[in-house]
């Protein structure tokens, strides 16, 4: 293992680092005392990332009823935490599609994506987190999958014999690559989330998001409900065929889901009413 380790390590370190605004945006916001002003100054000194994030703010994503112009106003109308997460969703949406000749596809994964994140903010909603914070959980959905694109992008031969394998032996991706490169994307996605100091809480929740045994001991219950989010919302992506994940057999919705969320998952995605559409206006995500 300590071997295998060491590799995996060398394969996240040749992912793409976070620009130098990013970076601070996240040290300033893992302060809960930081100033907003301070946040919205380092945003405003990346005129890249300012016009991204005006052109999502502006988007029918937010469906808001005045053109918004600076980030300052920005924050103003969807908060200033969402503006955080957007910077986050900036950051890692150009590191997402899958570059090259990979064996998943770049749409298809990237709607997965998207989906997941739609539904696990849908889901946090729906057990009483506000629209402003449940963008945490629309960060989290998104890049639950993450670690696919480092073996994606640095170990393809052997990612596309664990889709294989997966396939022929209807188990699991995630099985399937522990089979084959002995650790799974959950793993290295969560490896990668500490290499660019992401939240703590985002991490546990894309290390966990195939774990189905009972609450881990460690978890604060508001990481534990970020993480169940997530979960059931690859599960509802995967069952209504949003995109791809690349695995070939339904993601299991567990007992602790159904006590989560007070229902079995046929019930649950009937709950979710106009999901479709709202996923459709995420496409914009795929095209910063």
């Amino acid at each position: 293992m300590g071997e295998l380790h060491h590799k995996l390590i060398k394969l996240v370190d040749r992912m793409p680092a976070f620009p130098k605004s990013v970076h601070r945006v996240l040290q300033l916001t893992a302060d809960i005392n930081f100033r907003p002003k301070d946040l919205i100054q380092v945003i405003d000194h990346d005129p890249v990332l300012t016009v991204k994030i005006l052109k999502l703010v502006n988007s029918a994503y937010f469906g808001l009823s005045r053109s918004i112009m600076s980030i300052n106003q920005a924050a103003v109308f969807v908060g200033i935490n969402t503006i955080k997460n957007l910077t986050l969703t900036v950051a890692t949406s150009g590191m997402l599609p899958l570059k090259g000749n990979t064996p998943l596809g770049t749409d298809d994964f990237l709607l997965h994506a998207l989906a997941t994140a739609t539904i696990s903010k849908r889901l946090a909603m729906r057990l009483g987190v506000s629209e402003i914070h449940a963008s945490d959980f629309f960060v989290a959905g998104l890049l639950h999958d993450f670690g696919k694109v480092v073996f994606s992008q640095f170990m393809p031969r052997e990612f596309d014999l664990a889709i294989h394998t997966a396939e022929e032996r209807q188990i699991g991706l995630h099985q399937a690559e522990q089979a084959v490169i002995g650790a799974d994307h959950a793993e290295v996605g969560a490896m990668l989330g500490e290499k660019w100091q992401l939240p703590t809480a985002l991490v546990t929740s894309i290390r966990n998001h195939h774990h189905t045994g009972p609450d881990e001991e460690s978890l604060e219950p508001a990481g534990q409900m970020l993480s169940d989010c997530v979960q059931a919302g690859n599960s509802i992506a995967q069952k209504m065929e949003l995109g791809q994940s690349g695995s070939p057999v339904q993601a299991p919705f567990t007992a602790r889901m159904e006590q989560r969320f007070g229902c079995d998952l046929d019930s649950l995605i009937n709950s979710l009413t106009n999901l479709t559409e709202e996923i459709e206006k995420t496409r914009i995500f795929m095209h910063l």
